[in-house]
């Protein structure tokens, strides 16, 4: 769709890779007083479609350590599931559904990787911590509920149109 996926990085790739970074980055923390809506996963998918698995793993692993550095919450609790969290996206749409490209389908997995990444949390907690799983599991419903709802909408409706654009920004010549 972007770029042929390839493990040689140019100038330009760091310069995308930057870019989309601060862009995933920066609108989850605007977004961050609306618990669990955000487009991360949004991009994430767009991302993965567009950029490929190691690009966007690059991407991934950059975003989790600015979110947890500007979070203070660099512990291996938060910093290790959200990173499994995240890169369920990527594997997912270039490992095991690589030919998947309907809009609908796409915002359906928005469903199944909001529940991937409340699992990765659940489970971090219940191994660690020695939490109630029941009690963790009852208490986390509305906001997963919320995540999925946010994941399934925001691809429905921008998936596409965000592409188009990605693709146009990246792809234009000089004049």
């Amino acid at each position: 769709m972007l770029t042929k996926e390839s493990k040689a990085i140019t100038t330009k790739d760091i310069c995308i890779i930057a870019i989309l970074t601060t862009i995933i980055f920066v609108q989850e923390q605007i977004l961050s007083f609306i618990p669990n809506v955000q487009l991360t996963f949004l991009l994430l998918v767009i991302y993965s479609k567009g950029l490929g698995l190691f690009k966007t793993t690059i991407i991934i692993i950059l975003h989790v350590i600015l979110d947890c550095l500007i979070n203070a919450s660099l512990s291996p609790l938060i910093l290790i599931p959200m990173l499994i969290g995240y890169m369920v996206v990527p594997i997912t749409l270039q490992v095991i559904c690589k030919n998947v490209k309907k809009t609908l389908f796409l915002a359906l997995f928005g469903i199944l990787f909001a529940i991937a990444y409340s699992i990765s949390f659940l489970i971090a907690n219940a191994l660690f911590l020695e939490i109630n799983i029941i009690t963790y599991i009852i208490a986390d419903i509305p906001f997963t509920i919320i995540l999925s709802m946010s994941n399934f909408l925001t691809i429905l409706w921008l998936y596409q149109p965000l592409t188009n654009l990605l693709v146009n920004l990246i792809n234009q010549k000089k004049d």
